[in-house]
């Protein structure tokens, strides 16, 4: 799926983009899911509970096959390897002209996963424009680190906890990664990346799915259940969750809440080891916090002039 350059690219940036990946009536079918969703919650989703954004494959069938679509899962196994589990999905959604963001961040820093070699498929179900809020993101050049993060509550994060890197960093190499609808972009756990307010008329509607190789395991004591997506599950360090009967299965929505409740676990449980980690190294903290801190920072640059 990925050419040798386009792996070089990963390997040294930490991302890739733009890749085709769903026909139009695959899209069409996303779409149309995602509406008999947010009818059945009664709401959008990205105003619903927290917890129906999070690995919905669980009792979404279309969503399960999203997760499973091979073109998608041939460029990460170019990137991981053969043996594949989907750790979680997020429901990524700005309405038109509204305020939702993300501040600067990496994906590992609370999912706890080790090695890093998690890998997010960002899937874009509508045009993901820099006036529609796309990612923003920097490159690693070759050396990617965990920079230190706080859970700020920051109104407006389409991020739950709201997170923010809080030290300073180069910034001046950043980059629109631009997504058409049906198509995805590929980034690394350790990616810096941010996503400025939707300033388009249309809605902004992205699912980011989070992969894993199969020997990866979590830094914390929760045991998650996951699915497996390809190949065998060589690690045994993840429960695997079986594929929805149906849309809305009573029995897959029980399985969803165990798998959230874990999910939600293990994320307290590394919210609580990076902050000690980082409080035993207070040099790692700049004069410069308070402007990193500042809200209204994440909304300074190309993609929120």
């Amino acid at each position: 799926m990925l050419s040798q350059d386009q792996i070089a690219h990963y390997r040294h940036h930490g991302y890739s983009f733009p890749h085709a990946a769903l026909d139009e009536a695959e899209l069409a079918a996303c779409r149309d899911g995602l509406a008999r969703y947010e009818a059945w919650l009664g709401k959008p989703v990205n105003a619903a509970d927290w917890r129906w954004r999070s690995a919905a494959y669980a009792f979404l069938p279309w969503l399960d096959a999203l997760i499973r679509h091979p073109r998608i899962l041939d460029a990460v196994e170019d990137l991981v390897g053969p043996d594949i589990l989907t750790f979680t999905t997020t429901f990524f959604i700005k309405d038109p002209h509204s305020p939702t963001f993300a501040a600067w961040h990496q994906d590992a820093t609370y999912f706890g996963i080790t090695p890093h070699e998690h890998v997010t498929a960002w899937v874009a179900l509508s045009d993901a424009t820099e006036e529609a809020g796309c990612m923003e993101v920097v490159s690693s050049r070759g050396a990617p680190r965990q920079l230190h993060h706080a859970a700020l509550g920051l109104k407006d994060s389409i991020n739950g906890g709201g997170q923010a890197i809080v030290e300073p960093f180069e910034e001046s190499d950043a980059v629109m990664m631009a997504v058409p609808a049906g198509s995805f972009s590929l980034h690394h756990t350790l990616c810096r990346h941010r996503s400025a307010p939707n300033r388009a008329d249309h809605r902004r509607v992205g699912i980011g799915i989070s992969y894993i190789p199969a020997h990866c395991r979590l830094e914390s004591s929760v045991r998650m259940c996951v699915p497996l997506v390809r190949g065998r599950n060589t690690g045994g360090h993840f429960d695997v969750l079986p594929r929805p009967e149906s849309e809305f299965d009573p029995a897959a929505l029980a399985r969803h809440e165990d798998a959230y409740r874990r999910y939600r676990a293990n994320y307290a449980e590394m919210i609580e080891a990076h902050d000690r980690a980082f409080a035993a190294h207070p040099a790692t903290i700049s004069g410069n916090v308070r402007r990193e801190l500042d809200p209204g920072r994440y909304l300074v640059g190309r993609a929120a002039e």
